[in-house]
Parts: structure tokens; C-alpha cells; sequence
């Protein structure tokens, strides 16, 4: 299973995301939940960085699936709308294929 977990201050402000583990709904290099959700992930990362050239720090780890990725100050208003869209595509992942593959939840830190 994939969690996806979303780090947010007492206002609602954005703080990171971390995300550990991978669906198992295929085998290695055929699952396309895993596929999904690292696509949403990765191209938030990606435009974040290229775009909008937002500071984070960012790692990850392949093999458990862990990629953990930390806002330096409040993130700006594109950052807010494409964590937005992030969280929207990994809920319609959810929906899509079901509970078993992937857990999203939301953390105040």
C-alpha cells in the first residue's frame, strides 16, 4: 500500500508531504497505481523546482517508495494550487482503484 501523507501548520498552510511504500497491484515495472501516483508526485516536485523555483528539500528512497519533501518557508500560491492538484489526482487514484492500494491522510504539524 502507498500512503501518502500531507503536512499542513495550524492555518492550513502547505509544510511537505511524505509518501512510503508501493501499491503491489502488479508486479514491478507493470503497476500502474504505483505508475500514477509517482507520476502526480514527481511532476509536482518537478514543477515546483522548474516553475516556480519554489525552496524545498527533497529525498527519496526507490526501494521503499519513501519520498519526503519539505517546504523552507510557506509555499507560494502556484505551489498551494499544484499541491492542490496533487492531492485531487491522488484522491481520483483512490476512487478509481480503491482503498487497498493507496492511503491519503493529513497531518497537523
Amino acid at each position: 500500500m502507498i500512503t501518502v501523507t500531507i503536512y499542513k501548520d495550524q492555518l492550513g498552510h502547505y509544510k511537505g508531504f511524505q509518501t512510503n511504500g508501493h501499491a503491489g497491484s502488479a508486479e514491478y515495472g507493470k503497476d500502474i497505481i504505483c505508475a500514477a501516483v509517482s507520476m502526480l508526485i514527481i511532476n509536482t516536485i518537478n514543477s515546483m523546482d522548474s516553475l516556480l523555483h519554489e525552496p524545498f528539500s527533497c529525498k527519496e528512497n526507490e526501494k521503499s517508495g519513501m519520498i519526503q519533501l519539505d517546504f523552507k518557508q510557506i509555499p507560494s500560491e502556484g505551489s498551494r494550487i499544484l499541491m492542490d492538484a496533487m492531492v485531487l489526482g491522488l484522491n481520483e487514484v483512490k476512487h478509481q482503484y480503491g482503498k487497498k492500494y493507496i492511503l491519503l491522510k493529513f497531518e497537523e504539524v
